[in-house]
């Protein structure tokens, strides 16, 4: 499932017209590079959530499809039903099996097809704290367990879930962060350090970076 119905009202001006996730990164849009990658890693079927201008990310898609994926889209009206809320509406469309999480507007070259978890309901991927969020999210053991104890890492948007994670939650507008706490306190989460590639693509200035670092691994192919 890639989480795409947020507004992106950080990135001012650059989405009042045009969807975040249709944001380019040279050639490629956000989202664009996700559904390749996902594809890449052997995933056939998305769920896209789709809210504010959420028409044109599904229009964009139909016309530039080229990734041999299956996707179906969740509807969510406005405002979106947010992080949460989202996922919860989702889950006719997700299945019973755990499904791969991402978050649209991040840039990561981590390997989706790499992720797994044996027991608990579900698998976070960590970051070292970027600068814009230095307090971070969670704590992680050594053996992989989740916790809520410092130090802290910070949430990447990536993770490997478990749909019976979120069967005792209402359908109504609600973050992640409740859900992952419920689950954190009751020992059902692992999470994963990765120190590869990864940025939040959240604002105008991040987006810059994202677009540097594109720009700066196509120099060195």
């Amino acid at each position: 499932m890639i989480l795409a119905a947020g507004r992106g009202e950080r990135m001012g001006k650059l989405t009042i017209g045009t969807p975040k996730p249709l944001l380019q990164l040279g050639t490629e849009t956000l989202i664009g590079r996700h559904l390749k990658r996902l594809a890449e890693a052997g995933v056939s079927e998305v769920v896209i959530n789709l809210s504010h201008q959420g028409e044109l990310i599904k229009n964009h898609l139909v016309s530039s499809s080229r990734w041999g994926l299956r996707i179906t889209y969740s509807y969510e009206g406005e405002p979106s039903l947010d992080t949460g809320g989202g996922i919860i509406c989702a889950l006719p469309l997700l299945g019973d099996d755990p499904f791969l999480l991402v978050s649209a507007d991040v840039l990561t070259d981590i390997d989706f097809s790499s992720l797994t978890f044996s027991t608990g309901k579900g698998l976070l991927v960590l970051v070292p704290n970027p600068p814009h969020h230095s307090a971070g999210d969670f704590g992680l053991t050594s053996d992989g367990q989740l916790t809520a104890a410092p130090p802290r890492l910070t949430y990447t948007g990536i993770a490997l879930l478990d749909p019976a994670l979120f069967r005792n939650f209402k359908s109504e507008r609600q973050s992640l962060r409740p859900i992952f706490d419920s689950a954190i306190g009751q020992g059902l989460l692992a999470g994963l350090r990765y120190d590869g590639l990864w940025l939040d693509v959240g604002t105008p200035e991040r987006l810059e970076d994202a677009r540097k670092v594109i720009q700066q691994r196509k120099k060195n192919l």
